[in-house]
């Protein structure tokens, strides 16, 4: 007969468990609270969202009201009593913590209270409300991966079939056309071959629309001279393995250049008309360096000609005719001819570190900094800049950064018609600084219309032919809220509002500018990690995505991940290590976006295959065990 069992029910160790068990309850109940009386206090935010995401928005606040604490001393003991710890409840935020309590409820041997009201009457759960909300934006995915891939059209799409059915074929289900380039005859041809390609290959293909937004741009610069530069092809030895190809032909002919030439050379009245085709031209070039071309064709009126020298070309230099004569000597023959009129070169301001940079009001084209004869500044470099009014948002002590960063300044004097930069960033050669290039102004607040009079132009276009509209350099709620006004006004509600997240100033409101969006019926937020890492620090890039990762699943929003995915590859056909790792962690949003490239179609099979094998992986912020092959 076995001895009785000894009653651990009361010992010391059980009395703790118990214990422990209690005070984990309790908090969890105070938490529990915490989030329904939150809940409670944003009713006139849940009253204003769209009756669809009633629901979700009312996770959004649970999660909101549960990241305000420092959660990780609860993860502890939740994960020590053998519990959920809560890692992966951004979805359904209320209904995890009520498991939980639950559960410990149970072990206690309490009675178990009723549900909230608000877990009653919600029948879908936050996964299946993500994928209703991703379906009715994207599309069903296809039936091999779950992640969509989008694709940003080049102009090239407009006149290029192929290329749209192509990409179809490989794998893109949404097309994105960029209204910040090209015009509405451009666009409606990409999207006629958009059309005919789902047609022809079954594949559907959602198309989203961007709005160019108040993009912050430097402006023209004056030209520089008119120089012409052409170098033949070299080895690492810097011996010539190809000459340069040069055509040469009269300056009142109306002929275009040939596109296999590495320079085109106009040459005044008919002075052509004497050379022939073993002739070789000499002269002097702008550097002063004797320099001759050899002449091997004569094709119309004009001639093709062959260098092996680095040349720098401007207009009025003399070219001199050499001809062998029946003597076997090279001797100069007839006058001299003259080169005409080159192309002016794109104009460019160099600018080093403690440099100063004038942005302008107005816009009058830059020019580079000026000096004297005696080597005193004359004027500093200026350039003007593509909205005026930043210039009442901008203080000094403010950082400016151009280019994507490349060149970053601080603002030293601020006028009504100037602004004073001091450079602090650039390489010790010096950065070139381009027309049309972005400026981030992070730590101003700008006071900027986030739809502007472009954009409600292009806004009756896109509410044809889209079927969303992406919302470019968001700042407050305030312009969500003007996009949904000017889609009511058009009848356009039914179009999906897509929100990029570029800027610091909306990742520090995405709350207010998630719950705007919430208004409209088919959403979705793209995570522009350029101009966002640009504005907010590179060093801070990895947890701003996450955190947006996070609001968006916890308000059943889906993602778009965008932004230099496998760019190395669509540009040159070979993608780095780290922009292939880059690409796997897509898997985590709804959709991921390649740029344009030469070998756009290229990124788009690597980038189907990497999301395939991805997603027996991962899904969201979960790591799943599939069965692994050695």
């Amino acid at each position: 007969m076995s001895p009785p069992r000894k009653d651990t029910s009361t010992s010391p160790a059980a009395y703790a468990g118990k214990n422990a068990y209690g005070d984990l309850l309790q908090e969890l109940t105070t938490l529990r609270q915490e989030l329904m009386t939150l809940e409670a206090e944003s009713a006139e935010i849940l009253r204003m969202v769209d009756a669809r995401h009633l629901a979700s928005a009312a996770n959004l606040i649970h999660y909101l009201a549960l990241r305000r604490r420092d959660m990780r001393p609860l993860q502890e003991k939740l994960a020590a009593a053998g519990l959920s710890s809560m890692g992966r409840a951004e979805s359904h935020v209320l209904s995890n913590l009520h498991a939980i309590i639950t559960l410990l409820q149970h072990a206690l041997g309490k009675k178990t209270r009723q549900a909230p009201a608000s877990l009653i009457a919600s029948s879908i759960t936050g996964p299946d409300l993500l994928e209703i909300n991703t379906n009715s934006l994207l599309g069903k995915p296809p039936a091999h991966r779950c992640v969509r891939i989008m694709v940003t059209f080049p102009s090239e799409a407009a006149d290029d079939y192929p290329l749209v059915k192509e990409m179809l074929l490989q794998g893109m289900d949404c097309a994105r056309i960029n209204c910040a380039h090209d015009d509405a005859g451009v666009w409606k041809r990409m999207i006629k071959h958009i059309k005919l390609a789902r047609r022809e290959t079954g594949r559907p293909c959602r198309i989203l629309m961007d709005l160019g937004g108040p993009k912050l741009r430097t402006g023209e610069i004056a030209s520089g001279l008119p120089v012409l530069k052409w170098q033949p092809q070299r080895n690492m030895y810097g011996k010539v393995t190809a000459p340069a190809r040069i055509w040469i032909y009269p300056q009142n002919d109306g002929s275009t250049c040939p596109a296999h030439a590495h320079a085109c050379l106009p040459v005044k009245g008919n002075w052509l008309a004497q050379v022939t085709s073993l002739d070789r031209l000499e002269f002097r070039d702008a550097r002063g360096a004797l320099r001759s071309l050899q002449v091997v064709e004569k094709v119309n009126g004009g001639y093709w000609a062959e260098s092996t020298q680095t040349t720098y070309v401007k207009p009025g230099l003399k070219l001199y005719l050499l001809r062998v004569t029946d003597s076997g000597v090279i001797r100069r023959a007839g006058h001299a001819g003259e080169i005409g009129a080159l192309p002016q070169m794109p104009g460019t301001i160099r600018l080093h570190r403690g440099d100063n940079l004038i942005v302008t009001r107005e816009p009058i084209p830059g020019h580079p900094v000026q000096f004297g004869e005696d080597g005193q500044l004359l004027r500093a470099a200026s350039i003007a800049c593509s909205l005026s009014e930043i210039f009442a948002s901008v203080h000094p002590g403010e950082r400016i950064l151009i280019d994507d960063g490349r060149i970053g300044g601080v603002i030293r004097n601020v006028n009504t018609e100037e602004i004073l930069v001091e450079i602090t960033q650039a390489r010790d050669s010096g950065e070139k600084l381009l027309a049309d290039k972005g400026i981030n102004l992070p730590d101003s607040h700008l006071d900027l219309d986030g739809v502007t009079a472009t954009d409600i132009e292009h806004l009756e276009f896109v509410a044809r032919n889209a079927d969303m509209v992406g919302l470019s350099f968001v700042r407050k709620a305030a312009d969500v809220a003007l996009l949904q006004a000017h889609l009511k006004r058009l009848d356009a509600n039914k179009l999906g509002i897509v929100i990029k997240i570029e800027t610091r100033a909306a990742f520090e409101q995405l709350p207010e500018l998630m719950f705007t969006l919430l208004r409209s019926r088919i959403v979705g937020v793209m995570i522009a990690r350029g101009d966002l890492a640009v504005e907010c620090g590179y060093e801070r890039l990895a947890e701003l995505q996450e955190e947006i990762l996070w609001l968006a699943e916890a308000a059943h929003i889906p993602v778009i991940w965008a932004t230099q995915v496998l760019e190395g590859l669509a540009k040159t056909g070979k993608p780095s290590r780290a922009e292939v790792t880059d690409a796997a962690m897509g898997e985590r949003a709804e959709c991921v976006m390649l740029n344009k490239g030469p070998h756009v179609i290229k990124a788009i099979q690597m980038l189907d295959n990497i999301l395939q094998r991805m997603q027996g992986h991962q899904q969201k912020k979960r790591a799943l065990l599939r069965r692994l092959h050695w």
